[in-house]
């Protein structure tokens, strides 16, 4: 029985599972990769440990399933998206630390952007706002700040990649630079309509395309392994950024379905099919992993504060001891009692976008205890994934596409029954998780598979996966409503100007 292995490089950790053809789990690995903070609002990864994390845990993936590498037909990668790297083509070796998606520094670059009324035309021909969030910016202070970058970018001696570029590289040995749309179409350089690096954005921000990497179908033969790295040369056949690829494992394919990932953060994609379509409601376009010969989009909201809530429970207020004590903590109480928490630690994403909020806590009275904290934080993850989601749905009624009917969801906050049946009720929709959670790494292991010809098309895909369990919602309407009108006045208390 052929299998696969999924390469899931994240921002916490590297991770490497083999999936058999239906889609089971057979072995897994994972090791924590190092964050750096040089300085506030700086967040860094050493390229090197992104490599040897990545590769010691697909080889221990492959030790456990007990397949060997001769049972491996194809590889599949997924990876966080819109980190940054630079490094030398002829040696491999970074020219420093990786630049993380969550990193700011660059926002006066992106200032100078609006400053040269560029906004309008990026997001034309991206999906995307001006944001440090995306790599253009921050390839563009590499190319500034790191002595000799410009001069060997403009030699052509150097290369830029997303994660997933530079994993394709150092498992091909330096033979191939490559990445795929959905992660091109993170960098604020790629022009989603033609499919091809833009040359006009280049130019804006003096970026040489002799840096950048070939574009490819998410579900494409990028090459083959190195020999000397699995004692075989194996080939790796489908890349997608994780959240594209968690759409693809969720089996999402039709305009209108929808997955949110409940991380660090919150991802939520809607699919919008062939139609790409700028929001009006404060969410981004951005392509799905490409299987075939037409290209799709999908709108995109993020949350910057999901599961984190829950780690701030833990290491800030030292409410708790572990993570999981906090559906038992929230369950305590009937109800959270008034509060409402908006964890606005890093400002608001979408559909806010207020870098400047800050978080708050309302409606605390004398018997307000840490149990209704708790489960107000517990449902502040639910109420910041609704707003998405019915931005999402306004879009969608805007442009007469297909409405939301049901919203799949994965990541690990998403094992919380309390949140799930929470999140139902708010939406007014049913609320499915799947059998297998790990939809981002399964998203790669499919458009590998069918890359290979493992699997047939997206019909038998859309067989394999397999529901576990469905919140539907018990809460009426009206009561759904007046929540959120507290959540969103809690907003505006968070959104006021802060004194410096």
């Amino acid at each position: 029985m052929p299998h696969i292995l999924a390469l899931d490089q994240g921002t916490s950790s590297s991770r490497g599972i083999v999936f058999d053809v239906e889609g089971r789990i057979v072995a897994s690995a994972q090791q924590e990769t190092r964050q750096i903070f040089p300085q506030a609002g700086w967040v860094e990864h050493d390229p090197i440990d992104i490599w040897k994390t990545q590769l010691n845990t697909a080889r221990e993936a492959v030790q456990k399933s007990g397949v060997g590498p001769d049972g491996i037909h194809a590889i599949g990668i997924t990876n966080q998206r819109e980190t940054t790297l630079l490094w030398h083509r002829d040696t491999g070796e970074p020219l420093g630390n990786a630049i993380v998606w969550q990193d700011r520094r660059t926002e006066q670059l992106c200032a100078r952007l609006r400053d040269q009324s560029l906004e309008n035309t990026i997001l034309e021909k991206t999906g995307l706002r001006v944001d440090a969030y995306f790599s253009a910016t921050k390839l563009q202070w590499m190319l500034e700040h790191i002595p000799e970058a410009r001069k060997l970018a403009n030699a052509g001696s150097l290369a830029f990649g997303t994660v997933d570029s530079w994993l394709i590289w150092h498992l091909t040995g330096g033979k191939v630079h490559a990445t795929d749309i959905t992660n091109a179409s993170r960098t604020m350089l790629f022009n989603v309509h033609s499919g091809q690096w833009d040359a006009e954005l280049l130019r804006a921000l003096d970026i040489p395309e002799s840096l950048l990497p070939e574009v490819f179908p998410s579900c494409e033969k990028f090459g083959a392994t190195d020999p000397a790295l699995f004692g075989r040369s194996i080939p790796i056949c489908g890349v997608a950024g994780d959240q594209q690829a968690a759409l693809f494992g969720q089996a999402c394919f039709r305009d209108g379905m929808a997955k949110n990932t409940y991380g660090t953060g919150c991802f939520a994609l809607m699919n919008t099919g062939t139609r790409f379509q700028i929001s009006r409601n404060g969410l981004i376009t951005t392509p799905v992993a490409q299987s075939g010969p037409v290209r799709g989009y999908a709108l995109e909201g993020s949350v910057f504060v999901g599961g984190a809530v829950v780690q701030w429970l833990r290491d800030g207020l030292h409410a708790i001891d572990n993570s999981p004590q906090i559906e038992a903590l929230s369950h305590s109480v009937p109800d959270s009692g008034g509060v409402v928490l908006v964890p606005a630690f890093t400002g608001l994403g979408a559909p806010y976008w207020q870098p400047d909020a800050r978080g708050a806590i309302t409606g605390l009275t004398r018997g307000t205890t840490m149990a209704h904290i708790a489960r107000a934080a517990l449902e502040s993850i639910a109420f910041q994934s609704t707003a998405l989601l019915q931005a999402m749905e306004r879009d969608a009624a805007e442009a007469g596409s297909s409405p939301l009917t049901e919203v799949r969801v994965d990541g690990g906050a998403s094992a919380n029954d309390l949140l799930m049946q929470f999140q139902a009720d708010l939406l007014g929709m049913p609320v499915v998780r799947p059998a297998v959670i790990e939809t981002t790494a399964l998203g790669a292991a499919y458009l590998a598979g069918l890359a290979s010809g493992i699997h047939k098309d997206l019909d038998t895909l859309t067989k394999l996966w397999r529901a576990d369990k469905t919140f539907l919602p018990q809460l009426g309407r009206r009561e759904a409503a007046e929540r959120m009108e507290r959540w969103e006045h809690a907003v505006r208390q968070a959104s006021l100007p802060n004194e410096k």
